[in-house]
């Protein structure tokens, strides 16, 4: 249900950015990876930074909820949608080299980055071939597979703040550590990421980045919607290992099912609801627990409200 129905900010967005970028009463569920979600009260994408700063000062001048979506890849949004504004900066993916020096805008898919390095032998990006998120979301939860992470490599970053300012961020300033960093304590909204990487060769470079993609493909159940690895590693242990040693795998609640192909994903089977995919992940986590003792953390994120709130 259309619960901001507020004409006025709805002409307001359409005034900061273009009016085919502002939708309004827009289900989120066409916007995520999971293909999970309710609907948005307006759903925005910018084509500039100064858009971006102007939107958040909208929200803050007029007390509109406003949250940062993202590419929706590591995330699960409830069936009741999500209230107020909503910032996707999918229309941001510009990706520049200078030097060993790569610069990606937030809305650019990290493995194109990754890809955009390798076009010119730079090597440091290769654990990032087959991360689906963009590379806002990277930072945001200092993305990595295969050992390597963001952090190894990141050397700044542009974000604009609470309040709507432009700030140029040095890498240490976000404390990125294992899957997290302080961007959504701080509120910041990451526009553009400088990364410093070193000169390679691009057969070797290459070699690898076709090894982690055989790996995924052949390992990771790509052919269904999924938020990618539901847990984090617990220390000790492995959260897949866990799962499938519990007798989870084909687990399913409603259309959601805990994959045969890799037990660390929930994949959307069949029309699956939020609510049942997130039952399924408390399922898995107590059956854990009660077998072995672990907790398992989620590192996907859950926003949004319930259905009917």
């Amino acid at each position: 249900m259309f619960v901001i129905n507020d004409h006025h900010t709805y002409e307001q967005l359409k005034i900061i950015t273009s009016p085919e970028n502002v939708m309004a009463d827009e289900y989120l569920h066409n916007h995520t990876y999971t293909r999970l979600g309710g609907k948005a009260d307006f759903y925005v994408t910018p084509e500039t930074y100064k858009e971006v700063q102007e939107i958040v000062k909208l929200s803050i001048n007029g007390n509109i909820p406003f949250t940062m979506l993202g590419n929706g890849s590591n995330l699960i949004v409830k069936d009741g949608g999500i209230r107020g504004i909503v910032l996707n900066l999918g229309r941001l993916t510009a990706i520049d080299a200078d030097g060993t020096t790569l610069v990606a805008q937030s809305g650019a898919r990290i493995i194109d980055a990754s890809q955009k390095a390798l076009s010119h032998a730079f090597t440091g990006l290769e654990f990032a071939c087959g991360i689906p998120g963009s590379v806002g979301g990277a930072l945001f939860m200092n993305a990595g597979a295969y050992g390597g992470e963001v952090k190894d490599v990141l050397e700044s970053a542009v974000v604009v703040d609470a309040k709507g300012d432009l700030l140029h961020l040095s890498a240490d300033d976000l404390d990125l550590e294992y899957r997290s960093s302080n961007i959504p304590d701080k509120g910041y909204i990451v526009l553009e990421a400088t990364f410093r990487l070193e000169e390679g060769s691009y057969d070797a470079i290459k070699a690898v980045m076709d090894d982690l993609t055989f790996k995924r493909e052949s390992k990771q159940p790509l052919e269904y919607p999924s938020c990618g690895s539901v847990f984090k590693r617990p220390p000790g242990y492995f959260a897949g290992k866990l799962i499938q040693d519990s007798k989870l795998q084909g687990k399913q609640i409603g259309g959601a099912q805990v994959s045969l192909k890799h037990a660390g994903f929930i994949i959307n089977l069949d029309s699956a609801s939020a609510t049942e995919y997130i039952n399924l992940i408390h399922f898995i986590q107590n059956t854990v627990k009660a077998k072995f003792g672990v907790n398992l953390e989620r590192e996907v994120k859950i926003i949004g409200e319930d259905l009917g709130v």
